[in-house]
C-alpha cells in the first residue's frame, strides 16, 4: 500500500475517533433526559405524544416493546408499497413516471424499511420526487430509529436490575429522530450543497453536450435490417447532440442516507453519481457520516451503563478489525490486475495516475477513497457506493463482501451494529466461562442457557438465509437467469446479493440482473427476516437481563475493558464468519483470484 493510501486512513480514523466522545455523551445524555436539546425541544417532543396519544411515562416489557416494533415496521412497508404503486397519480411527479410493478414495490419497500436500501431499479427512472421524499427518505429516518431504539433498550437490559421494562418504544424512537438524527442530518446537508449536491424540484433539464456523440448503428426499416443487393447489412450515422440530466432534492436525502447507514441513492450510480457526491471533501463527509453514529453508541453504551472502558473496548475491538480490512482493500485495489501487467500496462501510481485497478472507479475519487469507501459501507449496514464493487479485483471484493458476512458488527448499522457486536461479546465471555470452569457475566449479569439460545438465534440468523439463499439461487433456472458472468466470478455476484440483502446491507456487486419476481421477492423476505428475526431476538435478550439482579465481580471474574477482552471479542467474531463462510467464498473470490493470477 502507498503511503498517501495509509495516510487518508489514519486521517478518518483520527476524525472518527475525536468525534465519538462528544457525539456518544450527547446521545447518552438524550436518551437518560438530561441534554439541554430536551429542553429547548420538550414542547416539540410534547406535541408529538399528545398527537399520537402516547404516555413517555409508560414503559414496555421487551415483549410489548418487540410487538409494537414489528407493528410499526409492518405498517410502514405497507405505506411505502402503496405510494411506489400509486405515485403516478400522486404530485411532486414532474416526469410522469409510471406506478412501480408489485414485485419492485414489495422489494423496496421491506428494503427501505429494515435499512437495507437495497435497490433493483434506477432512482432517477423509477420514483417521483413525492415517492422518494415521503416514502423512502421518511423510512430513512424511521428505519435507523428503529436501529438505535433497539440497542438503547439493549443496553438499559445491562444497566438496571431487578426491573421488569427496558423503555418506551416510541419515546426512544421520538428522541432519536428530533435529538439526533435530524439535526446531524441538517447540517451535513448543508455541507454536502455547499460541495454541489443538488436539492431542487425542477423537471430533468436537456442541455447540448459540448461534444456530440456519434457512432454507427445498423440501418432498420420497420424494424427489420435493411441490407445492400448482396445482403450485407447497411449502417447509418447518429448523432447524440444532447444530454437529459435528471433534478430532484437530493441532498436531504443523501445526508440521511449516510447518517443512518441506509445506502439508498437517488441516482442509479448511488454516490458515483457527481450530483450525490461531486468533490473529494463531499467523499469524505460522506464516509464520516456512515460510521459516525455506530462509532459514537460505543461511547453512549460505556456512559449509560456507567464504565465507559467497557464502550472503548468495544470500538477497540471494531475499529482493529476495520483497519485490517481497510489496508487489505485498498492493497489489493492498488495491486491492479496481473493481465493488464502481461501486456505491459503501466497500472504504478505516480504523479500522473493513481494507479492499480482503477476499472468500475471515478477518477476523483480514486483506488483509495474508492476502496476506503467500500470498506466503509460495508463494515456499517449503508450499502452506499462510490464504485462498482463488481470491478474490483476478486480480492478486493472479498473485502467488503465479507465484512457483510460478519454480521456487519465492525461498527455496523445505527444500532444494528452495536447490538450485534454486545451480542457477540456474550458469546465470547461465555467461552471464556467454558475455559475457566465459571459461569459467564457480562457487566455483573450471569449469561444463562436462556440468553445464549437467543445469541445463538442472532449469530444463526442470517447465515442460514445467507447461503440457504444462495444454493438455492444457483441450482434454479431462474435464480441462474440473472447472472452476467458466468463461473467463479457470477457465483460471487450471487452470494454477495444474499450477504447484502440478509445482512441489512444493500450495496451490490452491480453484475447481477436482480429486478425480477424472483430475486425481488426472496430478496425481500431474506431483509425482513434478517432484520427482525435479529431484532426479536435482542430484545428477549434485553428482558432477560433486565430483571436480573448485578453482581459484583470477584477475583475470577474476566475483565471485560481491557486488552486480553478486545483480542478475545475480535477472535470471536472473526472465527464465527471463518467457521461459517470461509467454504463459501472458496468457490467464488478465492477461486477466481487463482485463475486470475494463472492468466486463464
Amino acid at each position: 500500500m502507498t503511503m498517501y493510501g495509509g495516510l487518508q486512513i489514519g486521517l478518518y480514523i483520527a476524525v472518527l475517533l475525536g468525534l465519538v466522545q462528544p457525539l456518544g455523551g450527547y446521545m447518552a445524555r438524550v436518551y437518560e433526559g438530561r441534554s439541554a436539546v430536551n429542553r429547548w425541544l420538550a414542547p416539540v417532543e410534547r406535541l408529538i405524544y399528545r398527537c399520537s396519544r402516547v404516555n413517555p411515562n409508560q414503559e414496555m416489557r421487551w415483549t410489548h416493546y418487540a410487538l409494537v416494533v414489528l407493528w410499526f415496521n409492518l405498517f410502514g412497508a405497507l405505506a411505502v408499497f402503496t405510494l411506489q404503486r400509486l405515485q403516478v397519480l400522486l404530485p411532486l411527479n414532474p416526469q410522469h413516471l409510471p406506478g412501480v410493478s408489485a414485485d419492485s414495490s414489495f422489494n423496496t419497500a421491506i428494503s427501505y424499511v429494515s435499512n437495507t436500501n437495497w435497490q433493483g431499479y434506477g432512482g432517477e427512472t423509477t420514483m417521483s420526487y413525492f415517492t422518494q421524499m415521503l416514502g423512502l427518505a421518511v423510512q430513512n429516518f424511521l428505519s435507523a430509529a428503529t436501529g438505535i431504539a433497539v440497542v438503547i433498550a439493549l443496553i438499559r437490559g445491562f444497566a438496571r436490575h431487578a426491573e421488569e421494562t427496558i423503555g418506551n418504544f416510541w419515546v426512544d424512537m421520538t428522541r432519536t429522530t428530533l435529538y439526533v438524527l435530524l439535526p446531524l442530518s441538517t447540517v451535513l446537508a448543508l455541507g454536502l450543497v455547499s460541495q454541489g449536491v443538488i436539492q431542487n424540484f425542477t423537471a430533468y433539464k436537456t442541455v447540448p453536450l459540448l461534444q456530440p456523440v456519434s457512432y454507427e448503428q445498423p440501418k432498420a426499416d420497420g424494424g427489420k435490417p435493411v441490407t445492400d443487393a448482396a445482403g450485407n447489412p447497411l449502417s447509418e450515422a447518429v448523432t447524440i447532440p444532447e444530454q437529459t440530466l435528471p433534478m430532484g432534492p437530493v441532498a436531504s436525502q443523501e445526508a440521511i442516507k449516510e447518517l443512518g447507514t441506509n445506502g439508498g441513492g437517488f441516482f442509479n450510480a448511488n454516490s458515483a453519481h457527481p450530483f450525490e457526491n461531486p468533490t473529494p471533501l463531499s467523499n469524505f463527509l460522506e464516509m464520516l457520516a456512515i460510521l459516525l453514529i455506530p462509532a459514537a453508541l460505543c461511547y453512549t453504551f460505556g456512559h449509560m451503563v456507567g464504565d465507559t472502558r467497557q464502550g472503548w473496548a468495544v470500538l477497540a475491538a471494531m475499529t482493529f478489525i476495520f483497519i485490517v480490512m481497510a489496508v487489505a482493500a485498498v492493497y489489493f485495489e492498488q495491486q491492479g490486475n496481473p493481465a493488464f501487467a502481461a501486456l505491459g500496462v503501466d497500472q504504478n501510481a505516480s504523479a500522473l495516475q493513481s494507479g492499480g485497478n482503477m476499472e468500475g472507479k471515478e477518477t476523483r475519487f480514486g483506488v483509495v477513497h474508492s476502496a476506503l469507501f467500500a470498506t466503509i459501507t460495508t463494515a456499517a449496514s449503508c450499502g452506499a457506493v462510490n464504485a462498482m464493487h463488481d470491478s474490483f479485483t476478486p480480492l478486493g471484493g472479498l473485502v467488503p463482501m465479507w465484512l457483510m458476512q460478519l454480521g456487519e458488527v465492525v461498527f455496523g448499522g445505527v444500532g444494528s451494529g452495536l447490538y450485534g457486536m454486545l451480542v457477540f461479546a456474550i458469546i465470547a465471555v461465555f467461552i471464556a466461562g467454558l475455559m475457566i470452569g465459571r459461569t459467564p457475566e457480562y457487566l455483573g449479569k450471569k449469561l444463562e442457557i436462556y440468553e445464549m439460545k437467543m445469541a445463538s438465534v442472532v449469530i444463526l440468523v442470517t447465515p442460514l438465509l445467507v447461503l440457504a439463499g444462495t444454493a438455492v439461487a444457483v441450482m434454479l433456472v431462474a435464480g441462474r437467469a440473472g447472472i452476467s458472468n458466468p463461473g467463479a466470478h457470477g457465483f460471487s455476484e450471487v452470494l454477495y446479493a444474499w450477504s447484502s440483502a440478509a445482512n441489512n446491507n444493500g450495496s451490490a456487486f452491480a453484475g447481477l440482473s436482480a429486478n425480477t419476481p424472483f430475486y425481488n421477492s426472496l430478496l425481500g423476505s431474506a431483509m425482513w427476516f434478517g432484520r427482525f428475526g435479529v431484532i426479536v431476538a435482542v430484545l428477549a435478550i434485553a428482558g432477560s437481563l433486565v430483571i436480573k439482579k448485578r453482581a459484583p465481580g470477584g477475583a475470577g471474574s474476566l475483565p471485560t475493558h481491557g486488552p486480553l477482552f478486545v483480542v478475545l471479542l475480535v477472535s470471536t467474531v472473526l472465527l464465527v464468519g471463518a467457521l461459517t463462510y470461509v467454504p463459501a467464498l472458496a468457490l467464488g473470490p478465492v477461486v477466481e483470484h487463482l485463475l486470475m493470477i494463472a492468466g486463464k
